[in-house]
């Protein structure tokens, strides 16, 4: 490990303490273990600081609460791309600087290279995801082919897993109701659209099993709690290929956006963080994730060559929200929009929830 020397004059001796670990915060599950595997395992062996991961439901709101507590103890954290934009424009982030990205191992500047959106003010992204839903194939054979299949109780009967919360699960109520992926915002927009998306939540209410943590889904799944669930693209792909669970994806209605890497304003390592950042999101450090979990790298130069997964064997490409064939009814989830709504719609969510 690196060292810091320190110089206490008074005394006229030398001490010698270790560099703190960079800490990340992130969601844990798959998912974190392929930042660990991609991220921060490669860059203590190429760079000697070290790193420590540590797991959140939404980091988003842990950072938050200790930059406005004067108190923190995380480096970086993996938020989602609309929290990126909203914690920003509330001081609570470090600004990131662009040139201190590098640039692609094709000599592409970074600015260049990364996909449209990919980097703001604060944040870098680290990958592609979705939400999406998935079923046991031992149960439905056959397979729901669409959104509107979700909902309907009568042809696939069973328990449905949603995640707890207004974001991905309105959008996907919205779709499911007919709803073009073109328009969902601008319904949703409107008080009519909302109660619209709830009248549509409404229809399988008493059969919902609501879902916080990421690694839930498939275990609800795993465990036979539910027929089927949204869940992230990528722990259902853990789940059927690393683990060969009998899960299958519809990728009808996915909703896709960046994943971001930030770091907290006042984070005890700033100038290491800025460093891990700029090397996880290089194009190896893209390509190393996406080898473990199906999340599509951010960086045009990370997919130039195929991408295969840790098993040495499966190609990832089909496999990523980005793929062409997945998606043919794909919602772009707008971040501006749940900047701007996303306390009304999910305080709107709780007391629906909390209804009979």
């Amino acid at each position: 490990m690196k060292k810091l020397l320190i110089l206490t004059t008074a005394l006229s001796t030398f001490a010698f303490a270790a560099q703190a670990d960079v800490t990340v915060m992130s969601w844990g599950g798959a998912y974190g273990a392929a930042q660990t595997e991609g991220h921060l395992k490669p860059f203590t062996a190429e760079t000697g600081i070290g790193t420590v991961m540590v797991d959140s439901d939404n980091p988003a709101t842990p950072i938050k609460a200790m930059v406005e507590a004067g108190n923190v103890t995380v480096d970086v954290a993996s938020v989602e791309y609309a929290d990126a934009i909203r914690l920003c424009d509330e001081g609570v982030l470090e600004t990131i600087d662009m040139a201190a990205l590098p640039p692609g191992d094709d000599g592409t500047p970074a600015a260049e290279d990364f996909i449209a959106g990919a980097v703001t003010d604060c944040g870098v992204s680290t990958d592609v995801w979705a939400t999406v839903f998935a079923y046991d194939t031992t149960k439905f054979p056959e397979g729901p082919k669409t959104a509107a299949d979700f909902f309907d109780l009568a042809k696939f009967p069973g328990k449905r897993g949603l995640h707890k919360g207004a974001k991905a699960v309105l959008e996907f109520a919205l779709m499911a109701d007919g709803v073009a992926p073109a328009d969902v915002y601008t319904v949703l927009g409107t008080p009519e659209g909302v109660d619209r998306a709830f009248a549509k939540l409404d229809t399988i209410k008493k059969d919902v099993v609501w879902w916080e943590a990421g690694s839930q889904a498939p275990q609800l799944l795993a465990d036979g709690e539910v027929a089927m669930t949204s869940a992230y693209n990528g722990r259902i792909f853990n789940a059927a290929i690393a683990e060969g669970k009998p899960f299958q994806i519809v990728w009808d209605a996915q909703i896709y956006e960046n994943e971001m890497y930030v770091v907290p304003k006042g984070a005890p390592n700033k100038d290491q963080a800025m460093q891990f950042i700029a090397y996880a999101t290089s194009t190896k450090g893209l390509r190393q994730q996406a080898q473990h979990i199906s999340y599509g790298p951010s960086r045009h130069s990370s997919l130039k060559e195929p991408l295969i997964f840790q098993d040495g064997k499966t190609e990832m490409g089909p496999h990523m929200p980005t793929a062409p064939a997945n998606m043919a009814n794909a919602l772009g989830s707008d971040f501006q929009f749940w900047v701007d709504h996303d306390a009304e719609l999910n305080d709107r969510f709780n007391a629906w929830l909390a209804a009979n």
